[in-house]
């Protein structure tokens, strides 16, 4: 049950963001932001460690998840070692997925031959 409500859940966050890009004259890039801020703001409130432990990886994985895990390494990162925290919590707590996005974008546009749109 687990993985269905994780596909659900993940789903419906992503329907959600394509309508909010198909709607509206946001950028992705923006949209992406976004996504990234509002998960910062909703671990930062509280609203959003709860509502992973409820859906797992369905809402750990989209940007909502990384901007939570952003505010999380910040807040850790800032309760040990004070203001300087603050610059390097974020990267502490997501380095392994920055990383894993960097390598695998790099081994995917080797395999692949990338083209610019006209």
């Amino acid at each position: 049950m687990e993985y269905i409500k994780a596909f659900v859940v993940g789903g419906l966050i992503c329907g959600i963001v394509q309508i909010l890009m198909d709607k509206t004259k946001l950028l992705p890039g923006r949209v992406m932001v976004l996504l990234v801020v509002a998960g910062a703001i909703l671990g930062a409130v509280g609203i959003y460690q709860p509502f992973i432990d409820w859906a797992g990886a369905g809402a750990s994985v989209p940007l909502l998840g990384f901007g939570n895990t952003l505010w999380k390494g910040m807040k850790e990162a800032i309760d040990k070692e004070g203001a300087l925290g603050l610059f390097t919590g974020g990267f502490t707590a997501s380095a392994v997925g920055i990383s894993g996005a960097l390598i695998f974008g790099y081994i995917a546009s080797l395999i692949f031959e990338p083209k610019m749109k006209d």
